[in-house]
């Protein structure tokens, strides 16, 4: 069903048992794990080679300083001045090792950004929602996603997933009530903070499945059904 404008409404229930129509202006995608390839696993490899240290060493030590990093709290040489003090290696000579280990990791999907394009074209609000690092945000900056109206980076705003704040800021930036976006991400925990905050979310686990249960919030038929 759509509005004397074109524009897809759903119904959803009110408090008093009533049909309400609700607008959903805007689908809302996580970066890794969605928009591209879960980088988590090549970043890991990446960096526990630079150091000369096995991958679950690595890994353990990283994560103790993650998400100061991911909320922009500590600088790029904070994060590896605490992570050589911890693995007693000498620190990173080249500019960004993070940078350059994203670089390395980065698999994008490119039916999920062509559907990304689709949503936008057809006149939905789409944005990028992400968990992650300065030197991450200013690759994905490089790359002109020009699909979306908005790029949010838990670096940049002091805040990540699961925490209401960064649904907030996301919504503020569309100038949109959270009832009006779907954010997808690969992570139910994240589905879970946004559904806390008011927004509608699925789950990513492929495409298809994707479109499948978007059409419960999109015109039917709009997601176009399966993808070749």
């Amino acid at each position: 069903m759509t509005d004397n404008r074109g524009q897809p409404v759903r119904r959803s229930l009110g408090e008093d048992g009533t049909t309400a129509m609700t607008k959903i202006k805007a689908v809302i995608f996580d970066w890794g794990g969605v928009l591209i390839d879960g980088p988590r696993p090549a970043l890991m490899r990446y960096c526990a080679e630079a150091f000369d240290v096995p991958v679950n060493i690595y890994t353990q030590t990283h994560d103790k300083f993650l998400e100061d990093f991911q909320k922009g709290l500590i600088s790029e040489q904070s994060f590896w001045e605490k992570i050589c003090k911890e693995l007693k290696r000498p620190e990173p000579a080249r500019n960004s090792l993070w940078g350059d280990a994203f670089r390395a990791a980065y698999s994008s999907r490119s039916e999920v950004f062509a559907f990304a394009a689709e949503l936008h074209n057809k006149g939905y609000k789409t944005a990028l929602l992400s968990n992650t690092e300065v030197p991450a945000m200013v690759f994905c900056r490089e790359l002109s996603y020009d699909m979306f109206d908005e790029l949010i980076f838990s670096c940049a705003e002091g805040a990540a997933k699961p925490e209401e704040k960064i649904y907030k800021i996301a919504i503020n930036k569309l100038n949109l009530k959270p009832e009006q976006a779907v954010l997808i991400d690969d992570k139910a925990e994240f589905i879970n903070g946004a559904k806390k905050a008011g927004l509608e979310g699925i789950v990513f686990k492929n495409l298809n499945q994707v479109k499948k249960e978007l059409e419960k919030f999109l015109a039917p038929g709009f997601t176009g059904g399966s993808v070749r």
